[in-house]
């Protein structure tokens, strides 16, 4: 119970305000007899940039059957990565999780085969675009791919929003390819391999990294094929019985890359969240707010997406599908961990419901932000079109929160409007 507000704190919220049988080592992308300077003689090569693939001298790799593996569940370490962007991401929960993915295995010094497995992905890419699906190439040369080197490899492939190129430390990279099975001592000799996996369900399948990419979309629709005949494991709700999921629930929302997330478990349990509500066409308010979003995003740095999420949820599911919110998400630069939400009219209807949203028109909706540590049950709300310096003092408060002498949770605090308990 609230000591200033005689019902439930969730309820407070609502008053104020979300393979493996390989084909073979098809190539060894290893030169046969290397000379002593052998990475000398690997980019003697010509620049590398998206060509047909087989084409050319250094692109001689043998045609040979794809052999899809069977069914194999698989165990992701949340490896701490960087993308191509420099960004800092955890490698299963900011690329894997809750996603199709389909995974290489490159490096930007390399002449023979990568250029050709970077060529497949740029052909993938058109035509997986209606789909939800997460394309990573993973660098197997870590000390000397940076993310300024695989930037400028993403430029020349044309990799999209939906594309990530990651690095490392060494150590790190290391032991993530031997947990996919993909380590080689020497990079000359990695693999030209392609996983294709359904988090979701477990399903995984490694397919000859040079198989054409028509044939990759084919796998990938088999192993969302092979997750649709895989029984669903319950939700965790006999386990996670908390008053925060009883109160929000976990009614499934749809975010701008197509995943499906639970309002509770997903989005909120034991984040600190920025919420607020909107819609793609608004041309007044909304484009003021998402901007302070985008100010909030630069402060969070890595924290975003690790401890805090910011969540931009449509109050117009019917206009804003994920594949708009998508490319609304893409202008904004929006990084893992900042979600723009959709879903079914009920399901939307229902979330909003629960956050003290619910609008009969889109263009009635509130102009706040809500501010919460669900871990600590320290909630606030914030004029959305304040200054974004008071809006980010106001987060980090609520960051450095750590519940006092009461226990932590939904039941033990008080919410205030603008910073103000």
């Amino acid at each position: 119970m609230i000591s200033r507000i005689l019902f439930t704190p969730w309820a407070a919220v609502a008053a104020i305000a979300v393979t493996a049988t390989l084909s073979g080592l098809l190539w060894s992308a290893r030169h046969e007899a290397e000379p002593p300077d052998a990475e000398s003689a690997c980019c003697a090569a010509a620049e590398p940039g998206p060509t047909t693939v087989g084409d050319g001298p250094s692109q001689q790799a043998p045609a040979g059957p794809t052999v899809i593996s069977a069914r194999k569940p698989m165990t992701i370490p949340d490896t701490p990565m960087v993308d191509h962007t420099g960004r800092s991401v955890q490698f299963y929960t900011d690329l894997v999780k809750g996603r199709v993915v389909v995974i290489d295995f490159i490096f930007t010094r390399c002449q023979t085969i990568c250029p050709t497995l970077s060529t497949i992905f740029t052909q993938l890419q058109p035509l997986v675009s209606d789909r939800p699906v997460q394309l990573i190439s993973i660098s197997v040369d870590p000390v000397n791919d940076k993310p300024a080197q695989l930037a400028e490899w993403a430029r020349r492939y044309g990799a999209g929003p939906n594309w990530t190129l990651v690095t490392g430390d060494k150590p790190d990279v290391d032991n993530l390819l031997k947990a996919l099975g993909a380590f080689t001592a020497d990079k000359y000799s990695h693999t030209p391999l392609i996983m294709i996996g359904d988090d979701r369900t477990g399903t995984w399948r490694r397919l000859s990294g040079i198989t054409p990419a028509e044939q990759i979309k084919d796998a990938i629709e088999a192993v969302a094929r092979a997750g649709d005949k895989t029984p669903s494991q319950p939700v965790a709700a006999a386990v996670d019985d908390t008053p925060g999921r009883r109160y929000f629930t976990d009614v499934p929302l749809v975010n701008q890359s197509g995943e499906t997330m639970r309002l509770y478990s997903d989005l909120l349990r034991g984040k600190v969240v920025v919420i607020h509500v909107f819609f793609a066409q608004c041309s007044n308010t909304c484009p003021l707010m998402l901007a302070t979003d985008q100010k909030l995003q630069d402060h969070l740095g890595d924290r975003l997406g690790r401890d805090v999420h910011l969540i931009s949820l449509t109050v117009d599911p019917s206009h804003d599908r994920w594949e708009s919110l998508r490319d609304y998400a893409s202008r904004l630069k929006a990084r893992p961990g900042w979600y723009f939400l959709t879903g079914s009219p009920e399901n939307v209807e229902l979330a909003l419901g629960k956050l003290g949203q619910t609008v009969n028109r889109r263009e009635e909706h509130s102009n706040i932000f809500i501010i919460g540590n669900e871990r600590t049950g320290l909630w606030k709300k914030v004029q959305g079109l304040a200054p974004s310096e008071q809006i980010i003092a106001i987060l980090d408060g609520v960051i450095a929160d750590v519940g006092g002498a009461k226990p932590a949770g939904p039941a033990s605090r008080e919410w205030g409007e603008a910073g103000q308990p």
